[in-house]
């Protein structure tokens, strides 16, 4: 992608475009259905503009946490992550961190307060929010025992066991932020690229 288009929405004056671009920059795998939720960092005067922007979708968001102006927020289809977030395997990881919910909304609830005690204590991120983000339960956990070290490679996320499986979903990703790119550049919204997951699949 030219720089000079990122460059050009990144620091479009107009609030809503630079908004919606950074949403599909970063969130464009979550949007194709690819990945269980996306994440993004942004302006906290802009969030207000989130609930026109996904008006009559099955996407919700939440604000995880809020500093100097900037706001965390995870875009997700409730339903989807929540199945997603009870699988035994998850369930045992971050029932260590004391998620004893079953709704998602309680878990981003509790993870919202992880966050926040991390950020206090200096801590960046807890590092469950990596299941949360549906990076493979393995290497999540690997992450944690060897506190972000030792890996095989890295991508989206820090990859320590099936490297070759990782760079097919990395490889996948890569062309959903393309696409949704390249569509929204051309005019289509929000919207119209997430429903548009079954055209893109096809390609």
């Amino acid at each position: 992608m030219p720089t000079e288009v990122l460059s050009y929405y990144l620091k479009n004056k107009d609030r809503k475009v630079r908004l919606g671009f950074q949403v599909i920059l970063q969130c464009a795998p979550f949007l194709k259905g690819l990945k269980v939720s996306g994440l993004i960092s942004m302006e906290n005067e802009s969030y207000s503009e989130l609930e026109e922007m996904f008006s009559g979708m099955e996407i919700n968001f939440y604000k995880l946490s809020c500093s100097e102006g900037k706001c965390l927020v995870l875009f997700y289809r409730p339903r989807e992550l929540e199945e997603y977030m009870n699988q035994p395997k998850l369930r045992e990881l971050i029932g260590q961190y004391g998620y004893k919910e079953s709704n998602i909304e309680e878990m981003l609830a509790h993870l919202s307060e992880r966050i926040c005690e991390c950020t206090a204590q200096g801590n960046g991120f807890p590092h469950e929010i990596g299941a949360f983000l549906g990076y493979p339960t393995a290497d999540v956990q690997n992450f944690i025992e060897k506190d972000g070290k030792d890996f095989i490679m890295t991508g989206y996320w820090k990859v320590y066991s099936n490297p070759e499986k990782a760079r097919m979903i990395f490889h996948e990703y890569d062309r959903a932020k393309d696409c949704a790119v390249n569509e929204y550049l051309d005019g289509k919204n929000i919207r119209e690229i997430a429903l548009n997951q079954r055209k893109w699949r096809n390609l």
